[in-house]
Order: C-alpha cells, then sequence, then structure tokens
C-alpha cells in the first residue's frame, strides 16, 4: 500500500475526529467566520497532501500533523481576509477552553496568536509544540508526551508555562 492510500485511509478513519477539532478551532473564531469545519478538514488535508515529504508514524502523529496544517490554513485564512485587497478585517481567537482560570473570554487575532507561536518557538520549541499540539491538535496531555517523548509531567509543566506565557504576551 502506498503512502497516499495510507493516508487516504487513515484520514477517512479519523475525519470525524478531524472535523471535531476543526469545529472547536472554529467556534474560538469570529460569529461569521467564512470556513465551516468541513472545508477546514478539506483543506487541511489538500495542504498535506501536497507536501511530497509527508510522512507519519501513528494515528497520534497523523492527527498532530493535521492539527499543524489546521492552523496554518486558518492562519493562511487570515492573512487573505486581512490583505487591503479583501477588506482588513479581524479575525478573532479565543483561548477559552484552554486559558485555565485566566480570563477566559479574551478574545485574540489568530494571526496574533501565530506571531506569538512563532516567538514562543524561538524561546522554546518545545513549549511551543505542546500549545500547539494541544490548541490546535486537540491532543490530550498523555498524547502530547507519546508525541514528543518526553514524560507526562514535563507535558504538564510546559504547558502550564506556556499558557502563562501566552497569556501575558496577549495582555501587553
Amino acid at each position: 500500500m502506498s503512502i497516499n492510500q495510507l493516508s487516504n485511509q487513515l484520514f477517512n478513519n479519523v475525519y470525524p475526529e478531524l472535523k471535531r477539532i476543526a469545529s472547536a478551532q472554529l467556534s474560538r473564531e469570529r460569529a461569521n467566520h467564512t470556513l465551516c469545519p468541513t472545508e477546514l478538514v478539506n483543506e487541511t488535508y489538500l495542504k498535506l497532501e501536497k507536501n511530497s515529504a509527508f510522512s507519519f508514524n501513528n494515528k497520534q502523529h497523523f492527527i498532530a500533523l493535521c492539527g499543524r496544517n489546521i492552523r496554518q490554513v486558518l492562519v493562511d485564512h487570515a492573512r487573505k481576509k486581512k490583505r487591503v485587497k479583501r477588506g482588513s478585517g479581524q479575525q478573532a481567537i479565543t483561548l477559552k477552553n484552554h486559558m485555565g482560570q485566566v480570563e477566559a473570554n479574551v478574545e485574540h487575532d489568530v494571526l496574533e496568536l501565530n506571531e506569538l507561536l512563532n516567538n514562543l518557538e524561538s524561546i522554546d520549541p518545545i513549549q511551543a509544540s505542546i500549545v500547539e499540539l494541544r490548541f490546535f491538535s486537540g491532543l490530550t496531555v498523555e498524547e502530547v508526551a507519546d508525541e514528543l517523548d518526553i514524560s507526562v509531567s514535563s507535558v504538564k509543566r510546559k504547558w502550564t508555562l506556556g499558557r502563562a506565557w501566552l497569556y501575558r504576551e496577549m495582555k501587553s
């Protein structure tokens, strides 16, 4: 079985889960967002399929890759919408279920979040990966630990630090 056949088969098997992740991401966006969960998942798959170096180890790794691509699709979509020729509408994303106790309803632009994650990656790449896997892929702490091959306690610690860092940066 070729990698494309394998990824197509796996994609079909995890499609409902990816659609749930896409729905969760879009629920954090502004109310009149022009993408629907199905479009977001399909765009994600097309993006993965275009990448000739695309490979994965297991279902969890595949979902993590899809989560990263969901982030990129949302960022690309926000950039297109923000261009002057398309009217510079802002897209807000909320960290509602991911920020914990601190101002759960604060909304932020997906482009700002992407920039902050890129900044965090230059400071602590593991922490940025944890935030991305938890936030954009919807992986559990245990799944993230498995994916990154680090301990659960390290994931919990870095997840807490990453959220706090993002919150502080978004407030300033």
